[in-house]
């Protein structure tokens, strides 16, 4: 049968005050907040089940952090560092992304002081996701294109130009004429 498990007794006076005020904080963590909050209701004398029902967990949640307060002391209601997946792309090489993405295609028509269009070097006309990956690869950003859109998405960056399909920039484009359909006609209602 095991044991009953505790908190071990605070060390002085200051550890049990900033326990208890982190447990009754409003402006904390949510997560030091609970943890603190299962440090003090051991300190009540309340047991493992009790703890879990009061404070919404499992059981097993507050024998792991009453075990890390044992452990480690005050600190061990952290998280640890490290936890998680390293990002294997800098912030500095993720900007680096963003800032291609927003700045116009190589192939993408711009205008002189002339007035008169000025086609930029051969390359897309506009961005994809493969256009863009490509590019990031060529500037030495190892990255493929669903990384590129996970990092466009997550910063609510449109690679894409929305495309308006209502008039052309093209000299010989000519509308097809007029509508085929005509104004809607007013419902009468016969009277019985």
């Amino acid at each position: 049968m095991p044991r009953y498990l505790r908190a071990r007794a605070p060390y002085d006076d200051s550890e049990a005050r900033k326990v208890r005020r982190l447990a009754g904080a409003r402006h904390a963590p949510a997560d030091w907040i609970e943890r603190a909050q299962i440090i003090t209701l051991s300190w009540d004398g309340l047991a493992v089940p009790t703890i879990a029902a009061r404070v919404g967990c499992h059981e097993n949640t507050v024998r792991r952090w009453l075990h890390r307060f044992n452990t480690v002391g005050i600190d061990g209601l952290g998280n640890r560092p490290g936890a998680g997946r390293k990002r294997r792309i800098t912030e500095e090489e993720r900007s680096r992304i963003i800032t291609l993405a927003r700045s116009l295609p190589p192939g993408q028509r711009v205008g002189d002081t002339t007035g008169e269009p000025v086609y930029g070097e051969r390359g897309p006309a506009q961005w994809t996701l493969n256009t863009l990956a490509q590019t990031a690869q060529e500037a030495g950003i190892q990255v493929g294109r669903s990384q590129v859109r996970r990092i466009l998405l997550a910063e609510k960056v449109r690679w894409r130009r929305t495309h308006s399909w209502t008039a052309s920039a093209d000299p010989g484009f000519a509308p097809n004429g007029s509508c085929s359909w005509g104004p809607a006609r007013p419902y009468h209602r016969v009277p019985p």
